[in-house]
Order: structure tokens, then C-alpha cells, then sequence
């Protein structure tokens, strides 16, 4: 699969409210690949091409965080051989990708555990995070050995370590202990191939996230797919727990909040 480029003479849509924080559920490389009588680990390595083109888009977009969730702790009971080409595709992706991404100010983050992965590999994931520490067009974070309900266990872990009284924990300092410390909440999330769950992904960033599911495949989810998204979050009433200014104006409840 060649995934053709982002051009960037495409003129974009205009859209009058746009997410600060994307992430997305990248789900459908096996069907995408099974459809085409293919293994599935070509169709792991046909989304992970597809990367580039999303991350250019939505850097386009001017769209400041993206989370792609890409293994998570759950996946390990795969079989063996899938497990090993998706580790693998790790190492084939900062070969292919880094520098490009590194001139395009994509700075890269990642989120879960590295221990599982073999020194060497680990040491390459750290110094890619390192090499792009300073880049600020994008900040892409790359989950993988993810886990949202592990990610909070290892926060009150930490709380707990660090002594802080019981008075003292509250919803601002548990943040605090996220590995995405310093990023704004998800504001959409995207779940490819039709699937309708979260599956243990970024639970407390995602308190008040909108959803948006497509039966797309992710390695065909292009730019088209990607503006239908953002054009349908730009067209979501987010409330936060209040109420939008015209509900209050006839008279449906009291004011409590305003949408954004």
C-alpha cells in the first residue's frame, strides 16, 4: 500500500470550532487486510503508513495534541506472531518516520510502559521523545503497552509514594500524575472500523470528550475521513454538566455552565 502524501495546496475546510486534543482508536488493520486476502500483519504495516498522512492533516489543522492508541496492555494475549510484527513495526517506524516528522516539528511523546520492549528498543522510543522534545507545530503521543485503568493505578501509586495527605487529592493534583501531565483533556475521539467503545483507553481525559465512530478502516482513514470528523465535532453542543445559553433563555433550567 502506498499511502500518497498530504498535499498541501488542498484548501481546508472552514470550521468554526476545532478539538485541541484528538485521539484516536485505530482499529480495522486485520479486516482491512483479511478483505484484501491479506495477513493481518500487512495490514498492521498499511496503518502504520497511513500515520504520516494523519498527523500532516491534523498539524494542518492546526490541531495541538493527537493521541493514537497503538497497543495496548490488553493486546498481549494476540497471538505471538502478531505481537512480534507489531513490536517490530516500532522500529521500522522511527527508521522511516523520525526525521521527517523531526523537520516538521512534530514533537513525539509516549504513553504506557516501555518494559516489556527489549533495552535497545526502549532506548530508541526514548531518544526519538528526546530528539523531538523542543518541536511545537503538533505533540503526538504514541500509546503503546496502554492501559487507562493502569495509567490511574500508577498515579495513586505515585501519590501515595510521595507522602501527599488524603486532604490534599483532588481531581487537579490526580492529573498531575498522568502520564499526560501538561495536556489539555481529549476533546474528540475517533474510533475507527465501526467498533463503539473505548476500550480502557485515556478514561479520565476523556470525562467529556465527544465520540465519533466510523466504519472506515484506519489504513483508508484519509483526509476526507478525518474532515468529516472535525466537521461533525465542529457541530456537537458541549455542554460540560450546564446548559447552552438558548436553554436558558427559554426558560428549560437554570444557568450552569456555558458550551465551548
Amino acid at each position: 500500500m502506498v499511502v500518497q502524501p498530504v498535499s498541501q495546496e488542498t484548501q481546508l475546510l472552514e470550521l468554526d470550532t476545532l478539538p485541541q486534543h484528538v485521539a484516536i482508536i485505530m482499529d480495522g488493520n486485520g479486516r482491512w487486510a483479511q478483505s484484501r486476502g491479506m495477513s493481518r500483519q500487512a495490514g498492521h504495516r498499511a496503518g502504520t503508513e497511513n500515520i504520516r498522512r494523519v498527523i500532516e492533516t491534523l498539524a494542518r489543522y492546526e490541531v495541538p495534541v493527537l493521541t493514537l492508541f497503538a497497543f495496548s496492555t490488553e493486546n498481549w494475549v494476540r497471538p505471538k506472531r502478531e505481537v512480534n510484527a507489531l513490536i517490530k513495526l516500532i522500529s521500522h517506524f522511527i527508521d522511516r518516520e523520525l526525521k521527517a516528522l523531526d523537520e516538521n516539528g512534530v514533537r513525539l511523546r509516549h504513553l504506557g510502559n516501555l518494559e516489556p520492549l527489549s533495552p535497545l528498543l526502549q532506548k530508541r522510543v526514548e531518544d526519538a521523545v528526546d530528539q523531538t522534545k523542543s518541536n511545537d507545530r503538533i505533540t503526538v503521543n504514541v500509546a503503546f503497552n496502554y492501559g487507562g485503568r493502569q495509567e490511574i493505578v500508577d498515579a495513586v501509586r505515585k501519590i501515595i509514594d510521595d507522602a501527599v495527605p488524603a486532604a490534599s487529592v483532588d481531581e487537579s493534583l490526580l492529573t498531575s500524575y498522568l502520564y499526560t501531565v501538561g495536556l489539555p483533556d481529549v476533546d474528540l475521539v475517533i474510533r475507527t472500523a465501526g467498533e463503539m467503545r473505548l476500550s480502557n483507553f485515556l478514561l479520565w481525559q476523556t470525562a467529556y470528550a465527544e465520540y465519533y465512530s466510523t466504519p472506515v478502516y484506519w489504513p483508508d482513514f484519509d483526509m476526507q475521513e478525518i474532515e468529516r470528523a472535525l466537521l461533525a465535532f465542529s457541530q456537537r453542543e458541549r455542554r460540560f454538566g450546564g446548559l447552552l445559553d438558548e436553554d436558558v433563555s427559554n426558560g428549560n433550567g437554570r444557568r450552569r455552565g456555558r458550551a465551548r
